[in-house]
């Protein structure tokens, strides 16, 4: 399948993104990786997008790897030293097989256009379509995990620095830790151990996902790493940077008695059933529904239809915020929204309804806070996709335009209106 390769065939940043080749580079290597495959950024978008030939061909070149897995993103534009995309882009770990990595897929897609990673877009300089790549691997069930940085990102200094925690190497990452701090110098002296209070671990489940394991107070304050560690760990920085360079921030697991490499970029500055295959875009009858797109006609509101992506909402998170940049615009298929405004609850919205048309127009901040009070499903639409459609069609753009301006004239009478009251 075209755009889906083995980790060792991934050389193109600009199809895979930059954490994919990385990946690559260090199996060409011959640097210890858990097995993996990487997708490109098309191929991403049309799992996410619901065609069928997409996902079955991802399901079957992604199957040899077992389960569980783990799916990270791989945007084009992220991980270089100026603008690291961390904590924008999802990763996703313990996804029970195959068969689970569509609905992965599908939220790493989002998690690219989300409205953070839309707001940080604009505030580097990067505000343009993305994509997002993604690297599909065996997970490891590890003993300890972390990050080592080849140089101190402290201070500067020329030496080894890692940090260090019980299980998944997630805990370290997301702050759920004070890890273990080791200091090595370049000739692999060992010159600090700092135990850390690891009071949990993250575990796999066998079922997918992960969980939090409570540690007995002495095991949070155990060393979790011993000298041998150290030293595979000290040669493991060293191969890194002859194959990579100076100055590297790697992620990395023990399993099994095994030193891995998961990840390594610059350092940053400043068997299931198959799921059913949804339908691609949404109902045409959602979108008819959506007033924007009232004076088009049936072609064109299937058009448009079918560039809609589906996006899950736990209960109580912040779907768009205030303030924040935005580039997506959502229609309710299930769950209930509370819209407010200056932290003010100003209406409830529920399935047909919709919301965040006007980032699909002007790029601005979004004026309103929108919070799922339950499980909530949407059908997302990003500029992305519609700016294409209407440049290269002058009728739906046009249409859209008359329902702008009418919306803008029935605005102006409110204030009108309002002023003539007062």
């Amino acid at each position: 399948m075209e755009g889906v390769v083995p980790l060792d065939q991934a050389f193109e940043e600009s199809v895979y993104g930059s954490k994919a080749v990385g990946l690559g580079e260090a199996a060409r290597s011959g640097l210890p990786l858990p097995p993996g495959v990487a997708l490109s950024g098309p191929v991403v978008e049309a799992v996410a997008g619901g065609d069928a030939q997409a996902i079955e061909g991802v399901a079957t070149l992604v199957r040899p790897l077992g389960s569980p897995l783990a799916v990270r993103s791989s945007a084009v534009d992220e991980d270089g030293a100026e603008a690291s995309f961390a904590g924008q882009h999802l990763t996703l770990l313990n996804v029970p097989g195959a068969d689970a990595v569509q609905d992965a897929l599908r939220e790493i897609w989002w998690s690219a256009n989300s409205d953070s990673a839309i707001t940080y877009r604009q505030r580097v300089g990067l505000f343009h379509r993305p994509s997002v790549g993604v690297v599909v691997q065996s997970l490891l069930d590890p003993d300890s995990a972390g990050v080592m940085f080849t140089r101190n990102p402290i201070n500067g200094a020329d030496e080894r620095m890692i940090e260090a925690s019980w299980g998944l190497g997630e805990a370290v990452v997301a702050g759920m830790v004070i890890p273990d701090t080791f200091r090595i110098g370049r000739s692999g002296e060992v010159l600090e151990r700092t135990p850390g209070l690891k009071k949990v671990a993250i575990r796999t489940l066998p079922e997918g996902g992960t969980v939090e394991e409570r540690l007995s107070p002495e095991r949070a304050e155990e060393l979790c790493l011993d000298d041998s560690q150290l030293d595979a760990l000290h040669e493991l920085a060293s191969r890194c940077e002859e194959v990579y360079g100076p100055d590297r921030d790697i992620e990395w697991a023990f399993a099994g008695g095994q030193l891995y490499l998961l990840q390594c970029r610059a350092i940053t500055r400043a068997g299931a059933q198959e799921a059913e295959a949804p339908a691609v875009g949404a109902p045409v009858e959602v979108v008819r529904g959506v007033r924007l797109f009232a004076d088009l006609d049936a072609a064109e509101v299937a058009q448009i239809a079918s560039l809609f992506k589906e996006r899950h909402f736990p209960k109580g998170e912040t779907v768009i915020k205030e303030g924040s940049g935005g580039a997506a615009f959502y229609v309710i298929a299930s769950g209930e929204v509370t819209v407010s405004i200056g932290g003010e609850p100003r209406a409830t919205l529920g399935p047909g309804d919709y919301f965040g048309e006007v980032a699909l127009i002007d790029e601005g901040e979004r004026i309103a806070t929108v919070t799922a009070n339950d499980d909530l499903v949407c059908y997302g639409l990003t500029l992305w996709e519609l700016r294409p459609l209407v440049e290269a069609n002058g009728v739906i753009g046009w249409k859209l335009l008359q329902t702008l301006a009418r919306d803008l004239r029935e605005a102006e009478q409110v204030v009108a209106d309002l002023r003539a009251a007062n």
